[in-house]
C-alpha cells in the first residue's frame, strides 16, 4: 500500500511540475514589457516563419576546392606589385594570403600577417599553426610573444608598426618579404587609422604588401595613394557580387519565438515596427496613464 501511495504522489508531483512549467513560460511572457510582447501569431504561422528563417543554414556538402578567378588574379599580381583585394566577407580573401605565405615559406622567405584585433590575431595564429606547423608560426601582440624568429609572424598592426620604428632607429631591416594587412579599411578609423598609414608609408619598397578588406568603397583611390607614398605599383582585385554566405538576422522574443528582422520585401518586419511604436508610447505615458505633453 505504501508503494502505491508513493507512486501516486510521484505522478501528482510530475503533473504539478508540468503545470508549473507551463505557468512559468506564461509568466515569462507576461512579465515582459508590453512593448516586447508581439501580436499573437498562430502556431502554424510561427513554424513556417522559423523554418523559412533557418532554411539553408548548415554545413554544405563536401566538394573539391576550386579557387575563384579573383583569388588567382590576386596571387598572380603579387608577383609584380602590391595588391589591394576588396571582396565580401566569406569569399576567401584569407586563402590568397595563405597560399602566398605557403610559397614564401617554401622558398625560405618570411612573412607578417597583421590584424587590428587581438582576438582575430589569436584566431589566425591558431589557423596558421595548424596549416604550417607551430614551429613555423609566431605571435606578437601586447599580451603574447611566442616564437618571434619564426618565418611567419602573426601580430597586431600596432606591433608591426612599432617594429618599423625600431628599424628606423637601429638601422636594421624588418625581417619580412610579405606583409598582409587584414582589415585594411581601418586606415579610415579616426582613432587608429594613423597606425595603418604609418605601416604602409614606412614599409620598405622591397616588402610586398597585400591589403585585404570587405568594405573599401574607393579602392582605386586608395591604391593610387599607396603607389604615391611607396613608389611601388599597387593593383586592385575585386570580387563582384554579393557575399557568398548571406546574413540572416532575427530577434529572440520573451516567448522564445524567433522574429525575422526583415520581411519578404526586405523591409523592417511590421511586428518589430509595432513593438517599437508601443515602446515609444510606454515611454511617453507615465504611470498615471496620461500621455506627457511637450
Amino acid at each position: 500500500m505504501r508503494r502505491g501511495h508513493d507512486k501516486g504522489t510521484r505522478d501528482k508531483t510530475r503533473r504539478g511540475d508540468r503545470r508549473k512549467g507551463k505557468r512559468t513560460n506564461a509568466a515569462l511572457h507576461q512579465s515582459a514589457p508590453e512593448s516586447l510582447r508581439p501580436a499573437p501569431l498562430g502556431l502554424a504561422a510561427q513554424t513556417r516563419e522559423a523554418r523559412k528563417l533557418l532554411e539553408g543554414i548548415g554545413t554544405p556538402p563536401a566538394a573539391p576546392f576550386k579557387p575563384d578567378p579573383f583569388q588567382l588574379e590576386a596571387l598572380a599580381a603579387l608577383e609584380f606589385a602590391d595588391v589591394l583585394v576588396t571582396a565580401p566577407t566569406g569569399s576567401g580573401k584569407t586563402w590568397i594570403a595563405r597560399e602566398e605565405i605557403r610559397r614564401l615559406i617554401g622558398a625560405a622567405k618570411r612573412a607578417w600577417y597583421t590584424s587590428p584585433l587581438k582576438a582575430l590575431t589569436n584566431s589566425k595564429y591558431q589557423e596558421f599553426s595548424a596549416e604550417f606547423g607551430a614551429e613555423r608560426v609566431g605571435i606578437l601582440t601586447g599580451d603574447r610573444k611566442e616564437n618571434p624568429d619564426a618565418p611567419l609572424i602573426v601580430g597586431t598592426t600596432e606591433i608591426y608598426r612599432n617594429q618599423l620604428f625600431d628599424s628606423l632607429r637601429s638601422g636594421h631591416d624588418v625581417r619580412a618579404d610579405l606583409v598582409v594587412l587584414d582589415e585594411a579599411h581601418y586606415l579610415a578609423d579616426e582613432d587608429r587609422g594613423h597606425v595603418w598609414e604609418e605601416a604602409i608609408i614606412l614599409s620598405p619598397p622591397r616588402i610586398r604588401l597585400l591589403l585585404l578588406s570587405a568594405t573599401i568603397g574607393n579602392a582605386d583611390e586608395f591604391a593610387r595613394w599607396i603607389e604615391e607614398v611607396r613608389g611601388v605599383r599597387c593593383g586592385v582585385v575585386t570580387r563582384p557580387g554579393d557575399r557568398p554566405v548571406p546574413l540572416k538576422a532575427a530577434l529572440l522574443l520573451p516567448d522564445q519565438r524567433l522574429l525575422p528582422l526583415l520581411n519578404d520585401t526586405g523591409r523592417l518586419n511590421p511586428e518589430i515596427v509595432a513593438m517599437g511604436d508601443r515602446a515609444r508610447e510606454e515611454r511617453l505615458t507615465p504611470l498615471g496613464g496620461h500621455r506627457r505633453r511637450f
